[in-house]
């Protein structure tokens, strides 16, 4: 009874699913995606300090931004430091992987 009562109360939702072959019926992909993530927030309390953990989070970003975009997080990172020195403050996200001038970050 309680699963059924929880289909009728969702099903409002779920029927876009059914309209629009486009939508995915699970999130699984997503999931994927995310796991090295959710894995290293339990790691970011073995850390040492909150400054530290966000450190860390900072560069798992990064790499993942660079993973997601075929970028060899390696080879970013190196270039980044080298170009950071002399870099203006202002255009900081020009450092970001895989910005593109004309692109909407």
């Amino acid at each position: 009874g309680k699963a059924m009562t929880y289909f009728v109360n969702q099903y409002h939702k779920l029927q876009n699913i059914f309209l629009d072959g486009k939508i995915e019926l699970d999130n699984n992909k997503i999931e994927n995606a995310i796991r090295p993530m959710a894995i290293g927030r339990k790691n970011y309390l073995f850390c040492g300090s909150h400054k530290a953990a966000q450190n860390a989070a900072m560069l798992y970003s990064f790499f993942g931004s660079c993973k997601m975009q075929n970028i060899n997080p390696r080879e970013w990172l190196a270039n980044t430091l080298e170009k950071i020195p002399d870099h203006s403050i202002q255009k900081l996200e020009e450092l970001l992987p895989g910005y593109q001038e004309n692109s909407i970050l």
